[in-house]
């Protein structure tokens, strides 16, 4: 009885953990660029005083799906998608370097470029600062970004700066609990050329509500299930120990 109200136990609490994953999911499907985390389950013997003869149960995120989410049109000019494979090079909060496919930018009252998450977009050299008062602001497919500065002529573009875009290995990120990813050696991210820009379009979550509705609803029951289990486990200890009062 005892291993199977602990194995019970520690599965109702695991499906909770389960649970807190599809909903954080659920809770960023209209997040620009957001990528779904996936879990696993799975059993782990116990180690301890005596024998290992107890298994509990864990779940774990054991990667993040990297598929692209749908491309969607905005004709607007400070808003990039990135075409198939590659990553933006973002300031995180404690000014290191991440990876974000978040395009949907703005510049701020100091020309500083970020993206919705007020996460400032890198450079060759560090964060973009555009000079202002901008009219108008165009980024190329490779990343180069130019502007005609306020009252110029509409053919007076200039390159002030260009996106540093990055395509490192995927088995080399992690991901954060900002949503950021970064490298799991460390190491410095290297530019890429071949990664390829589409303006006027952003790239969505790549979330699947349903799937995680349905996952949501699977974990309640399962949950549900683990508690009829312990209730069962007591139920059974009190008929044994009757057993032994005859």
């Amino acid at each position: 009885m005892d291993n199977m109200l602990y194995i019970a136990a520690t599965g109702a609490s695991q499906n909770m953990n389960a649970l807190g994953v599809h909903a954080n999911n659920l809770a960023n499907a209209r997040t620009d660029a957001f990528k779904a985390d996936l879990y696993q389950a799975r059993s782990m013997q116990a180690f301890g005083e005596g024998l290992p003869t107890r298994v509990f149960a864990l779940t774990e995120r054991p990667a993040t799906n990297f598929d692209a989410g749908s491309i969607q049109t905005t004709n607007r000019d400070l808003d990039v998608a990135i075409k198939n494979e590659g990553w933006f090079v973002v300031e995180d909060a404690e000014g290191k370097e991440a990876l974000s496919r978040n395009g949907s930018l703005k510049i701020d009252e100091s020309g500083l470029l970020m993206n919705s998450q007020g996460q400032p977009i890198m450079g060759e050299g560090g964060p973009i600062l555009l000079p202002l008062p901008i009219e108008k602001v165009e980024i190329a497919s490779n990343g180069i970004i130019t502007v005609r500065p306020q009252g110029a002529p509409a053919n007076a573009m200039e390159e002030v700066a260009q996106l540093q875009l990055v395509n490192p290995p995927l088995t080399s990120l992690t991901k954060g609990e900002d949503g950021l990813f970064r490298n799991l050696e460390g190491a410095a991210f290297q530019a890429d050329v071949e990664v390829e820009l589409l303006s006027g379009a952003v790239e969505g979550s790549n979330v699947s509500p349903v799937h995680e509705l349905v996952g949501m609803i699977e974990m309640q029951r399962q949950f549900d299930m683990q508690l009829k289990m312990m209730k069962t486990a007591e139920e059974n200890d009190r008929s044994a120990a009757k057993l032994l009062r005859v």
